[in-house]
């Protein structure tokens, strides 16, 4: 539970914790026993001295749950105004304690808000000078002065901690909602970065598969609508093949479900990938490696994986080529890929701009690859043919 002061939150007996707050205390008790000292000096037993010492007993006692309290945690603020009544009727009966008023300004600010504690320091404070002025036989009229003048003082320097405490607290809040907002468009950032890479990762596998599976069952059914044998045979192949295609698909989708992690990589060498990657949309294409092989991080082998299915699949439905080359290059510190065809060629779409004939799947590749931190571009005009090129930066090293 937190008590408010002046739109200021603080913990409940936070007013009376601490080492300066233990001085404060240490302070009071001496104060109470020296005015009690004093006390029985000057007047003995007599006169008043039973009701003097059982308000001096009822106030020390009263002090002391209030601090026991205010240090375990409870709600010690009532406990206050006891504390401040028991001690303005010893002060009226044995001026001498006004000693003790110090520590009652103290406690009085610390426990109320400002527009209370404020005002009964400021009467508190003409109580003591009143006293003091008595206790001094109404001859030391500067006594009036000094504990109005204190009062004034710890008023005033409260009232800056106050201030000060408000900064603090707004300050805090303030950045605890820039924390909550930048968590929020982290999470937000994280949400469509998932989203892109599943986009890219969908794209790349199931759709490039549909759609050559599509295309090849399409040219099966125009030639067996021709009724020639010597085609019969060509139909059945691309049967045969759009179905391969399709039982990849479902493998990959599983993997999409599971992992989304690129099948087949750990158990084949990267040219090998790249290889069956390209002839499943391209039968005829052809790869060829050059330097010498370095290793790769498995990130970087994922996206030259998923850069050849797409860039193949769309040079197939596309591009009608007749010649597909996948050109493996290792850098010393590097991996480049280039993929050249010879088909019409296009104009290529602005980057970032996906289109129905292919433009996402430029996207989603120069989105791979510049993750990576590395460059990728696309050459081509129309009737030219097209050069789809990738180059990511991998540690040094040797592959093994």
């Amino acid at each position: 539970m937190t008590t408010p002061v002046d739109g200021v939150d603080r913990p409940d007996g936070a007013g009376l914790r601490g080492p300066l707050v233990t001085a404060i205390h240490v302070s009071f008790y001496v104060l109470l026993a020296t005015s009690t000292a004093r006390y029985l000096t000057y007047h003995g037993v007599s006169g008043r001295f039973i009701v003097v010492v059982a308000l001096i007993a009822a106030l020390a006692a009263l002090y002391t749950v209030t601090a026991v309290v205010a240090r375990r945690g409870g709600v010690w603020e009532p406990w206050v105004w006891p504390v401040l009544t028991t001690w303005a009727v010893l002060v009226w009966l044995a001026p001498s304690f006004a000693w003790c008023a110090f520590p009652m300004f103290f406690l009085c600010t610390r426990a109320y808000p400002s527009r209370i504690a404020y005002p009964v320091v400021g009467v508190l404070a003409v109580l003591t000078s009143v006293a003091f002025f008595t206790f001094s036989g109404r001859t030391e009229w500067a006594v009036l002065v000094g504990p109005l003048c204190t009062g004034a003082l710890i008023v005033m320097a409260y009232s800056q901690i106050e201030r000060d405490g408000r900064e603090r607290v707004r300050l805090l809040r303030q950045v605890a909602e820039t924390r909550s907002r930048l968590a929020e468009t982290e999470r937000e950032a994280g949400v469509l970065a998932e989203r892109e890479r599943l986009a890219r990762e969908i794209h790349d596998t199931v759709t490039q598969g549909l759609t050559s599976s599509l295309l090849r069952l399409e040219a099966a059914e125009q030639i067996w609508a021709q009724a020639d044998p010597r085609t019969e045979e060509r139909a059945r192949e691309d049967v045969r093949v759009a179905t391969g295609t399709l039982r990849e698909n479902l493998a990959e989708t599983r993997s999409l479900v599971h992992h989304l992690a690129a099948p087949n990589l750990e158990s084949q060498p990267l040219d090998a990938a790249l290889l069956a990657a390209a002839r499943t949309h391209h039968p005829r294409a052809e790869l060829r490696i050059v330097g010498t092989p370095i290793a790769i991080p498995a990130e970087v082998t994922h996206a030259l994986l998923r850069i050849t299915q797409s860039a193949v699949s769309n040079i197939a439905r596309h591009a009608h080529a007749e010649t597909v080359g996948v050109t493996l290059t290792y850098l010393p510190d590097a991996v480049a890929l280039d993929i050249f065809d010879d088909g019409t060629g296009f104009e290529p779409p602005p980057a970032g701009s996906p289109s129905a004939r292919g433009g996402y799947g430029l996207r989603a590749m120069r989105s791979r690859v510049e993750q990576l931190g590395g460059t990728f571009t696309v050459e081509s005009a129309p009737g030219e043919g097209t050069v789809v090129a990738a180059q990511i930066p991998c540690a040094r090293g040797t592959a093994a």
